[in-house]
């Protein structure tokens, strides 16, 4: 069974650590709970153990390809949003990305963009902090709330 996360879950998958951390950041800036895995392996156990709300992966993955954790990802129930991180401007990665469902984000990219990709998500997460006043410099500045798996 599902954990009851608010559709704020997300899984980051990238084997490049400082990008990694950067994109956690952002995320938990942003509202989100981040699970941050740097490799296929881990992404694989986790998204098993634990299936976000959203997949955020790097397409290329040493061994491994990003589409495989999307395709994964399509089989639960309910399916999360996916998004394909990508440095390679490929019209036919970007289509094989539609295809199996998963929006695509051109690197390199800053916050904003990243979180936009993740749409009324992120959205209606901003409206709350507006509405609460939860939104201040100091939550924008927290240190990621991720479980890193190195």
């Amino acid at each position: 069974m599902k954990e009851m996360t608010n559709g704020r879950q997300v899984l980051v998958v990238d084997d490049d650590p400082a990008l990694l951390k950067l994109v956690s950041a952002w995320l938990t800036a942003g509202g989100f709970t981040v699970v941050a895995c740097d490799s296929f392996e881990d992404a694989r156990r986790e998204l098993a153990l634990h299936p976000p709300d959203v997949l955020l992966t790097d397409l290329r993955l040493g061994a491994f390809n990003g589409l495989q954790l999307v395709i994964l990802a399509a089989e639960q129930k309910p399916q999360p949003l996916t998004v394909v991180m990508s440095a390679f401007d490929d019209p036919t990665l970007r289509d094989e990305a539609e295809r199996c469902g998963a929006r695509f984000l051109l690197k390199p990219f800053r916050a904003r963009p990243c979180l936009a990709q993740l749409g009324p998500l992120y959205d209606s997460i901003e409206h709350t902090q507006s509405i609460n006043g939860t939104r201040s410099r100091d939550s924008r500045r927290s240190p990621p709330n991720d479980r890193s798996h190195r």
